[in-house]
């Protein structure tokens, strides 16, 4: 009998730890479910609410919840300290992103995102970027937080031709040599307008995305396995148990031949 319990044991041992890891699965998809509708609320309660004040918004560093705000900001545009922000994508297109700083009259800094550009199939990134209005600018745009990641993502170096993969504000203040606000701002539109083919970034798609249909089959794996678990060890006792009826039979039959 200690072959099969000890296999028992351990499968029982294995099927528990996979059971633990799905379920676990299954709670971070949940998590980031709530997440997702957290994300949601910010934007459409933005979305109604009246364009404000850069002022009113950029008191300090900017979160999750400050996203998607439309503000307006007046300044000057720094066209000879702009950064490409590579390997972008936007409604299905593949391209590039245009930070240009933004001074105000109380010589605030902040980064203005002008807009995505597509990079066509088989094209490098452009060396020459598309220079801003000039002289004074009234912007208004959506809220940013600053984005995330290694240092060589996010800092603009010879190495890369002043080149970074994301927005990170003070990074970038620091490539500058000045203080530049936390976050920054999503151009939607601009007086006077810039030229360029550039798009608006918009907000995320108003959905809930896969994470709750992930989470049920994280569950249902886990449901699987522990049903997977009593079906081989029922089988196997099963098993046994024919064996031991076959070879009970066979005693009963030599003892019979013998008599």
């Amino acid at each position: 009998m200690k072959g099969p319990w000890l296999r028992w044991l351990l499968l029982t041992v294995f099927v528990v730890a996979l059971a633990v890891t799905f379920v676990n699965l299954g709670r971070w998809q949940l998590d980031r479910l709530d997440q997702r509708r957290d994300r949601n609320e910010t934007v459409l309660e933005h979305e109604s609410a009246p364009v404000v004040a850069f002022e009113q918004v950029f008191t300090g560093e900017i979160d999750e919840h400050d996203q998607w705000q439309r503000v307006s900001v007046t300044g000057i545009y720094d066209a000879e300290r702009q950064v490409q922000v590579r390997y972008r994508s936007e409604s299905g297109m593949t391209g590039w992103e245009l930070v240009t700083p933004l001074t105000t009259a109380d010589g605030t800094t902040v980064l203005i995102d002008r807009g995505f550009v597509e990079r066509p199939r088989n094209q490098d990134f452009p060396s020459a970027l598309p220079a801003p209005p000039a002289g004074e600018v009234t912007v208004v745009g959506y809220v940013r937080r600053d984005e995330q990641g290694p240092e060589n993502a996010l800092t603009p170096s010879p190495d890369t031709n002043d080149t970074v993969r994301l927005i990170n504000a003070a990074a970038i203040g620091s490539w500058l040599g000045r203080d530049v606000v936390s976050g920054y701002i999503g151009l939607i539109s601009s007086d006077p307008p810039q030229d360029g083919p550039f798009l608006v970034v918009e907000p995320p798609p108003q959905d809930e995305g896969p994470h709750l249909s992930y989470a049920l089959q994280w569950f249902a794996f886990t449901a699987i396995a522990g049903i997977g678990l009593v079906v081989l060890i029922r089988n196997d006792l099963r098993d046994r148990a024919r064996v031991k009826a076959r070879a009970e039979r066979d005693t009963a039959g030599d003892a019979a031949g013998h008599a």
